[in-house]
């Protein structure tokens, strides 16, 4: 597999190309049993996901989607709505595992300065999938969680420290020049490194994070 000038792979290109399942008919035609849309205000992003569901075996039988995004997002998401969808389809635990990094690792790894761009599918899918759960009385399974202040001097929440890893904060100092986290009283530092490695784990190989 060859890598173009823009260090893109080639199967990147084709699912931007030719996007695999993106939705032709209007929203109320197509009858989704989960609905999910997420945004992002900084590359001005926007991304809507929609499922349907087999109620016996509880797997994504189809998805659908649409984007106002660039390369990355387009690709990323339309090969994903592959990935969740083929043979039975993905059962809903199955498809709350799926990780950015996976992915990624699907398409033929992608430029860190988009990775941002590319989870925008990931967060739309988890969204659908707990407009389900909310949809057929199962609030307990939705795993979403609010914003957590990790730094209360200055108010920095782990949802911020996950952005500014896409953003490519790829160690803890980076981190603190981005958000000037921990740089207060400095007993949120722990707590702070602890999110902020999740966060690497999440997104990127051991490969990606040392580049």
């Amino acid at each position: 597999m060859s890598d173009n000038v823009m260090g893109y792979s080639d199967l990147l290109m084709d699912h931007f190309s030719s996007p695999r399942n993106i939705l032709k008919v209007k929203e109320e035609e197509y009858g989704a049993d989960g609905v999910g849309s997420v945004g992002n205000p900084t590359c001005g992003d926007m991304m809507k996901v929609w499922i349907k569901v087999d109620k016996d075996s509880e797997r994504i039988k189809d998805l659908k989607w649409k984007t106002f995004g660039c390369a990355s997002a387009i690709a990323s998401t339309s090969i994903m709505s592959e990935m969740v969808t083929e043979e039975a389809g993905m059962t809903m635990e199955q498809a709350l595992a799926l990780k950015p990094k996976d992915i990624m690792a699907r398409l033929g790894g992608l430029p860190a300065i988009k990775i941002h761009c590319s989870v925008l599918g990931d967060k739309a899918l988890r969204a659908a999938i707990h407009d389900y759960f909310e949809k057929t009385g199962q609030k307990e399974r939705i795993l979403e969680q609010e914003a957590k202040v990790v730094c209360k001097c200055l108010n920095v929440t782990d949802h911020e420290i996950e952005e500014w890893v896409l953003e490519g904060a790829r160690d803890f100092e980076t981190l603190q020049e981005k958000c000037k986290i921990s740089t207060g009283c400095g007993n949120c530092r722990p707590d702070a490194e602890r999110i902020f490695q999740g966060y690497l784990n999440k997104y990127f190989t051991d490969a990606e994070r040392n580049n």
